[in-house]
């Protein structure tokens, strides 16, 4: 049943975290995160601070799109990119689908080799939420070093090697479907059906929903989580999920 008060996480089911990009050097002479693509999310990037690009690669081809305080960029699902630091790089960064990500709409880079099966993926990209500081950092940038590995031999394979690339992602996602679409059901399949429902009540001359009116206002649930791009402020309420594959962003 709708709410006729409204959806109550954020505007359409969006979710939002704070990133603070990586500036670890890479063997390429940048500094950044981690090259990944989402399957069934676009992702948006507000720029509130520092200075440096994103790095996309799609079936069209190779592009750097350059970020600065005041910018926004997007792209969609299927487009490879890594952010890169070009001196404290800030951003928002907007998910759709209620912070799908967070529920596995992610995979890295990686060689051919660690894409065969979800066990393996796993055991190349997982950081123990328990283990100590120091530790969650090698691994993520560990994790990073052989994603530009895998993301640099994409880049020099062409389309086929993209192409590859999008079958193997697609095949480590598979099992978790089933609960992809009931947390889609929960947050942007909801917010667009609440609207609907209040589009209905209006035509017929029905502004009730509109005494249903709240104000929400959260903090961060957690800061400094070790993402793929960079460390993470994430919120909760209705914004973000459990973790399953590596953070988002």
């Amino acid at each position: 049943m709708v709410n006729a008060g409204g959806f109550p996480g954020l505007p359409g089911g969006v979710a939002v975290s704070g990133l603070s990009v990586y500036d670890w050097p890479a063997a390429d002479g940048f500094r950044g995160g981690t090259p990944h693509l989402h399957l069934v999310c676009s992702e948006g990037y507000v720029v509130t601070g520092g200075r440096g690009s994103v790095q996309t690669l799609t079936a069209s081809g190779y592009e750097v799109t350059p970020l600065a305080p005041g910018t926004i960029a997007w792209f969609t699902p299927g487009t490879v990119h890594r952010l890169v630091n070009d001196g404290d790089l800030r951003i928002t960064v907007l998910m759709q689908n209620s912070g799908l990500p967070e529920a596995g709409d992610a995979v890295l880079t990686l060689p051919p080799r660690h894409l065969a099966d979800p066990e393996t993926y796993a055991a190349a990209t997982a950081i123990p939420v328990d283990a100590p500081e120091a530790e969650q950092e090698w691994i993520a940038r560990a994790r990073r070093d052989l994603a530009l590995e895998g993301y640099h031999a994409l880049r020099a394979g062409g389309p086929e090697a993209l192409a590859d690339f999008h079958r193997a992602a697609a095949a480590l996602v598979r099992p978790r479907i089933a609960k992809w679409r009931a947390r889609w059901e929960r947050g942007a399949a909801a917010a667009a059906a609440a609207t609907g429902d209040q589009l209905d009540r209006l035509e017929q001359g029905d502004a009730s929903h509109l005494a249903d009116a709240a104000v929400r206002a959260e903090r961060p649930s957690a800061r400094g989580r070790f993402g793929m791009c960079g460390r993470l402020d994430v919120y909760g309420q209705g914004t973000t999920g459990t973790t399953g594959f590596p953070d988002r962003a």
